[in-house]
């Protein structure tokens, strides 16, 4: 096809050229009326017109005449025409498209040469402002060797960095459809300026054809690389998709292979919306991250200089100021470790702390039964000497001091034990002497904090003696006799031991102001009459009584209770159970003295 078809003259023949001159004047009335028409004027000559265009007698040829200039009139009138004919137009290239993509792609061929340059050389720009500005501040002895090299070239300095860093860089990759020559997917690289992809992939489509149709080379022989100064295309061909991408500097041909992997992934994931491809690019978004893995990018290592002296100058500098820093920082945490020490300690407040010339100074409060600060020190590893404090002494109200003070106040027996509640109520449990609690009762005002004595659970160690001895004197039995007041032989030598015990009793119960009764009850067993019986356990228990008094015991309290055989001990009435009966019993009534 000749490129420049589109713009030749078609030739007439001398019949159409009569068939015209012939229908001139009824050319021109005819176009007059159809322009009257399109912009909206309506001359007497309309009705005629619409008469003509329902006569099913008008040749399409009579229309054709008048339809160029018709659309160049209603063109300028309005853009109505133009939003008409879009979607027709639209169908139109891609129905073309799909039947010959060459035809297209020889039709833009005298612009894609500039387009490609200018996209090229905007993109470079683009590209090299950035690159300039963000160096642009830099301080490195690198960059100002770079700023003299583009001084004296006349080469940007941003040209100068590209030149001495970068190996290569991957900026653009496209996934062009093989058939149509459509774009279906693009990725620019960070700090890229990216160019009209669209334009692009046609660029490179139509590229690939004029090489094809112009040189002698087998259909399947594809492009693989072309080159514009720095930038490298590289082109990789799959069955229904080209995957292309813009390239900065020299890439190394392990380079290809990663193309090459991308584009046989694409076709194994996207083979079938390749084929069935109409125009819509969003099922290709799967294919960005294969694309990804094209976008690659190489710098020149940096060269490595000999900086020994250099290097062991700022070690030592680094090592003096770790050290200096790592002493700095312990004693800190010792400090403070101390610090947090005094303060959980009771009876200790701290009200100042600072530090001066290598030395703390601390100031505060003491109770003088705190722990004694200096014992602190050692625990944390601090030097004693560098500590200067200086306390002041004060009472602490807290229960643990109050305690410690009553306990030294009072000095309560081993088993004795005081407690200090919240509210400040000393409470004492266990047991002591009655004079310590008669004495705990008045001074236990005199200590700091202490509001009330609560004693309520506290026993007198005498007043426990005292349920003793009359527990033992209320078990003792004395056995008589059948009959008589005489003490069975065995039975006198008990006889000593009670008057100890009872003595005993009596002293306890002086002590702690108690009266004492004691009750000395006779009993018979059931031979006899009830008033012989009554009368024989009178005169044992008076016996009994006689002997006590013969004692030295005091015995003006004591009282004689005859009961006969009323309480027995034993009921049974065989003789050798009778003797439990014969017996003298006791019982101790102890009383609170009254005024």
């Amino acid at each position: 096809m000749n490129e420049y078809s589109t713009n030749q003259t078609p030739q007439i023949s001398p019949e159409a050229d009569l068939s015209l001159v012939e229908n001139s004047t009824k050319i021109i009335d005819d176009l007059s009326e159809l322009r009257s028409l399109l912009l909206g004027i309506e001359p007497p000559q309309v009705k005629k017109l619409y008469e003509r265009l329902d006569n099913p007698r008008i040749h399409p040829e009579d229309i054709s005449r008048l339809l160029p200039e018709a659309v160049i009139l209603r063109s300028k009138a309005d853009k109505q025409l133009g939003e008409a004919i879009v979607s027709t137009v639209e169908e139109a290239i891609q129905a073309s498209v799909t039947q010959n993509q060459n035809v297209l792609s020889e039709a833009f061929f005298p612009i894609i040469g500039p387009a490609i340059r200018k996209a090229i050389s905007s993109a470079l720009e683009e590209m090299m402002q950035s690159l300039n500005q963000a160096l642009e501040h830099s301080l490195s002895p690198e960059s100002f060797k770079w700023r003299l090299e583009a001084k004296r070239t006349g080469k940007s300095f941003a040209e100068i960095v590209l030149l001495r860093t970068l190996v290569y860089r991957v900026e653009q990759v496209f996934l062009i459809h093989k058939q149509t020559g459509l774009l279906l997917q693009h990725l620019v690289a960070n700090q890229v300026a990216a160019q009209d992809a669209d334009l692009v992939a046609a660029m490179l489509t139509a590229i690939q054809d004029f090489v094809r149709d112009s040189f002698s080379v087998r259909k399947e022989d594809a492009l693989q690389s072309l080159r514009f100064g720095e930038l490298t295309i590289w082109i990789e061909e799959g069955p229904q998709a080209v995957l292309a991408g813009i390239i900065r500097g020299n890439p190394p041909q392990e380079l290809r292979l990663v193309f090459q992997q991308a584009i046989e992934k694409i076709h194994l994931k996207l083979s079938r919306e390749i084929n069935t491809f109409t125009g819509d690019t969003e099922s290709f978004q799967a294919s960005t991250a294969d694309l990804e893995t094209c976008l690659a990018i190489q710098y020149k290592s940096a060269s490595k200089k000999n900086y020994t002296y250099a290097w062991a100058f700022l070690g030592a500098i680094a090592i003096a100021c770790g050290i200096w820093s790592f002493f700095a920082i312990r004693g800190q945490l010792r400090w403070h470790a101390y610090l947090q020490q005094l303060n959980s300690q009771p009876g200790i407040i701290v009200v100042n702390t600072k530090q001066h010339n290598g030395k703390y100074f601390i100031s505060g409060m003491r109770d003088p039964l705190a722990v004694d600060p200096q014992t602190l020190i050692e625990s944390t590893n601090i030097n004693p000497k560098t500590v200067i404090g200086q306390w002041q002494p004060y009472l602490s109200l807290e229960p643990k001091f109050i305690t410690k003070r009553v306990e030294k106040l009072l000095q309560p027996p081993k088993t004795v034990s005081l407690q200090i509640d919240n509210n400040g109520t000393l409470h004492a449990t266990g047991s002591a002497p009655y004079q310590w609690i008669l004495g705990a009762r008045k001074l236990w005002q005199f200590v700091p904090g202490v509001t009330q004595f609560q004693d309520k659970n506290l026993k007198e160690n005498e007043l426990t003696e005292l349920e003793l001895y009359k527990k033992q004197i209320e078990q003792q039995m004395l056995l008589f006799s059948g009959g008589t007041t005489e003490l069975i032989p065995s039975e006198a030598a008990k006889l000593p031991q009670l008057v100890l015990t009872i003595q005993k009793l009596l002293n306890t119960a002086k002590y702690l102001g108690k009266n004492v009764q004691l009750q000395i009850v006779g009993h018979t067993d059931a031979s006899g009459t009830e008033q012989t019986n009554m009368l024989l356990s009178l005169n044992r228990a008076n016996k009994i009584l006689s002997y006590l008094k013969s004692q030295g015991i005091n015995t003006s309290k004591f009282k004689i209770l005859g009961v006969g055989y009323n309480l027995p001990l034993q009921t049974d009435l065989a003789p050798e159970a009778q003797i439990a009966n014969r017996r003298v019993s006791f019982k101790v009534v102890v009383t609170n003295i009254t005024n």
